[in-house]
């Protein structure tokens, strides 16, 4: 298993060190796998003058998968669109062919009092929210500014989606869904767009193939609303790129900190992008701080789906659910009565629960 190494910038460095000391457990123990280390974001500026330099370029192409930090900071924000850090984000999706958006969202039982949701409606959540992440109304053409005929201004984009685009994000979430609850909401607004009442005969189509999966269907805005009213009714949902945008991070928020939250983008072939859903936090960077679960977690996704190791991925998560049952706590998670760490510590903590 060939693993590019992306740390970013912020607190990228630090937090990627502790998902790595964890790979760590498993390499010495047998598990083959090769780390290689590249520049992303404002770390690649520093060094090559461009956000995702050639030299990245090349590792993560001849990589299986890539482990990354988070890119930005305050620094970059003078520079010109095209060499700020998010564009290296950008860049390496559109070049991976990145097109699913893997966003979990999972609340350990001893941090429900950190949502701001009532504890009995949130303990226990876990949902895997799949969204299409290179189609849509964000990449849709023609798009653009211009003034009309009466002389009125008036910005316009387009959503579009292709068959053979629903289809192979149909494919990853009802195969996501095999290997979970066997329980799968598809998301749009066909009662009033044409184009995600496309998307869904499409999912019903491909269906057809998951015999074993049960396919629910619900409006975008249903959705949205039902996450807040009774989340845990959902297993894995899909959807397209700008309903995805909104339901992952509306869903993130339920579980209280957005610093124990991982996510992966996959390509055809299962390569995959694995980061914490959180930024950079040049706040903190530096000092210690940073909660390293989310990116840990990411870790066990890369071995879940990229390399189809469910013993290794489910060892990780149960390390971390140990952690957290003995009351060890990063800051942004901190309550009364717990054993606060630094993020050294609680990688100290989750390498000995492994």
């Amino acid at each position: 298993m060939k693993i590019a190494v992306l740390p970013g910038d912020g607190i990228g460095p630090e937090i990627i060190a502790q998902a790595l000391r964890v790979l760590e457990v498993l390499k010495k123990e047998g598990m083959d796998m090769e780390f290689v280390e590249a520049p992303l974001g404002g770390q690649a500026y520093d060094q090559f003058g461009a956000p995702y330099p050639e030299f990245t370029q090349k590792i993560c192409r001849e990589a299986d998968a890539v482990l990354l930090g988070a890119v930005g900071g305050p620094q970059y924000d003078t520079l010109d669109r095209p060499l700020r850090p998010e564009r290296g984000l950008l860049a390496i999706r559109k070049d991976l062919g990145l097109f699913a958006n893997l966003r979990p969202a999972v609340l350990y039982p001893e941090l429900a009092n950190a949502s701001t949701l009532k504890p009995e409606v949130v303990a226990g959540l876990d949902i895997m929210i799949v969204r299409e992440l290179t189609g849509d109304v964000y990449f849709g053409q023609p798009r653009g500014m211009r003034t009309n005929e009466q002389g009125i201004r008036e910005g316009f984009n387009t959503m579009i989606y292709s068959e053979p685009e629903v289809r192979r994000i149909a494919h990853v979430a009802f195969q996501i869904a095999m290997k979970r609850k066997k329980k799968l909401c598809s998301v749009d607004k066909a009662n009033v767009l044409e184009t995600t009442e496309f998307w869904k005969e499409i999912v019903i189509d491909v269906a057809k193939e998951y015999p074993e999966v049960e396919l629910s269907h619900m409006y975008v805005d249903n959705a949205a609303m039902q996450l807040i009213r009774n989340p845990k009714q959902f297993d894995v949902m899909v959807t397209g790129n700008i309903f995805g945008d909104i339901l992952s991070d509306e869903a993130s928020m339920l579980t209280g900190s957005i610093g124990m939250l991982a996510s992966a983008s996959l390509n055809e072939t299962k390569k995959g992008l694995y980061e914490p859903s959180h930024g950079s936090a040049p706040d903190i960077a530096g000092k210690n701080l940073a909660n390293p679960i989310a990116t840990i977690l990411s870790a066990a996704m890369m071995l879940r789906y990229t390399f189809d190791n469910e013993a290794a991925a489910t060892r990780i998560e149960n390390a971390v659910k140990k952690v957290l049952a003995a009351g060890y706590r990063t800051g942004d998670i901190y309550e009364e009565g717990m054993k606060r760490v630094s993020c050294s510590e609680m990688g100290d903590q989750i390498v000995a629960a492994m």
